[in-house]
């Protein structure tokens, strides 16, 4: 059993939601993403608009 990111609740690998416990904490994971609550770290690129000012 692993405990699902979203509510914590133990999920069996054989669910179907797997890692997650059910639709709703897919769902939310989900919309996380898409309000970019969760980033993955890198390089800090240079601002578009700073990089035409420079121009």
């Amino acid at each position: 059993m692993t405990p699902c990111p979203i509510c914590g609740k133990p999920v069996a690998r054989d669910n179907p939601e797997f890692p997650f416990c059910s639709d709703r904490c897919r769902t939310i994971d989900l919309g996380n993403w898409a309000s970019e609550k969760y980033t993955i770290p890198g390089e800090t690129q240079p601002d578009e608009k700073q990089s035409e000012e420079d121009d």
